[in-house]
């Protein structure tokens, strides 16, 4: 394997490797001390010995990041040094790096024929060596020269196959993890569709029903009051511009892509410059509304803007259904907020909100909440009044 700059290992692994390479190399000497020298007394380490164990055994250091380079070099130096010494044991580190080297192989033919070539070519130089430093034939060295080495290779190599089996099982689960979410995305999609029919089918086809009808009654009262016809002409708009929303809102429930790309995307509703309209859509409805705005009036974030219409129209909206037929608005520009007040007479002083639950009021103070602000409504007075309070901060634009 040939050294990879870009391979780098940690603190552990390294802490690791130098451990190994000093344990290795201090055995090496005491095998060395117990089987003596062929230039000493038997009782001494020279020097070329010490440094033949040390080139047999400290480059295993590197043995992570280039195995091979390091078994060539362990081997050959131990090769050396059985042939000018007599050890009392096996080849410590030629037999670390020849693990090191079967685990970390990339499992082709082609190269574990070139490695295992480069092991039997060590391995007889190695045992040719101790041949010719005890002048006999080395049958017994031979023997457990090939089942220590082919051990060591048979257990690297099983190693890597572990590794290479832990990987692709994580490589499958990262698969399975994947094919579930796209299919939950798909289903999630499948679910958008229906409920984007569903919408079309059943609020559409109810809005549309008020427009056909809101139509024919403002027909038959040409000869009515203006009030009546101006009533009818109210719903007829408000009917077909709710139509045209819902359409918008379907095309882009059923089809994502179409609005990633610019396409049928939803208009954003109206802000407060679209106040006297709806002022007037109440009035023309028969409300009798006083409005003031006071303060400084500024551009607002997009949501603070949006947000303040749909909470007058709410709030004028739950006027016109359960007041008196009039109503207060204010709206007020502060230093850093803008306050909206819509207030009604009640029908009945009594009640204290309207009917059917209050879900317009909670949705209207979710909407303030989900702004920063607050929203506050009830009865006071005879009165049902709906104070929101929006921050927008003092450097809106």
């Amino acid at each position: 394997m040939r050294f990879n700059p870009a391979q780098r290992l940690t603190r552990s692994e390294l802490m690791l490797d130098v451990a190994i390479a000093v344990g290795v190399f201090v055995v090496s000497l005491g095998l060395l001390a117990s089987g003596g020298t062929a230039f000493g007394d038997g009782s001494e380490i020279d020097g070329l010995g010490v440094g033949l164990t040390a080139l047999a055994s400290l480059p295993l250091v590197a043995r992570r990041i280039a195995p091979t380079a390091v078994f060539v070099v362990t081997a050959a130096a131990s090769a050396v040094l059985y042939g000018v010494t007599e050890i009392a044991g096996p080849p410590i580190g030629p037999t670390v790096a020849l693990y090191g080297l079967a685990s970390r192989g990339d499992g082709s033919r082609a190269r574990t024929r070139l490695t295992l070539t480069l092991v039997v070519a060590l391995l007889v130089a190695h045992v040719t060596a101790s041949g010719l430093a005890e002048e006999r034939f080395p049958g017994a060295e031979l023997l457990f020269a090939v089942l220590l080495w082919g051990g060591t290779w048979l257990a690297g190599d099983r190693a890597r196959l572990r590794r290479e089996r832990m990987a692709e099982l994580e490589e499958r689960a990262l698969r399975a993890e994947r094919d579930a979410e796209r299919e939950r995305l798909l289903a999630a999609a499948e679910e958008r569709t229906r409920i984007a029919r569903d919408l079309h089918d059943s609020a559409g086809h109810a809005i549309n029903v008020i427009l056909v009808h809101a139509g024919l009654g403002r027909l038959r009262s040409e000869d009515g009051p203006d009030e009546v016809r101006e009533a009818f002409t109210t719903i007829e708009e408000v009917a077909r511009e709710t139509v045209g929303e819902i359409d918008q809102l379907v095309g882009v429930l059923r089809d994502d892509s179409s609005s990633a790309n610019g396409r049928n995307e939803v208009e954003p509703p109206p802000g407060l410059a679209a106040l006297d309209a709806l002022l007037q859509r109440h009035r023309d409805a028969g409300l009798q509304l006083t409005a003031t705005v006071a303060g400084e009036r500024r551009a607002l974030p997009p949501s603070v803007d949006r947000g303040a219409y749909r909470i007058l129209q709410e709030a004028l909206t739950n006027a016109a259904r359960h007041g008196t037929g009039s109503a207060r608005v204010e709206v007020r520009f502060g230093p850093r907020t803008l306050d909206v007040t819509v207030a009604n007479p009640l029908l009945e002083p009594a009640s204290a909100r309207p009917p059917g639950g209050g879900h317009g009021v909670i949705g209207m103070r979710e909407r303030a909440a989900g702004l920063g602000g607050s929203l506050h409504a009830g009865a006071r007075d005879g009165r049902f009044e709906v104070q929101a309070s929006l921050p927008f901060g003092g450097d809106a634009e």
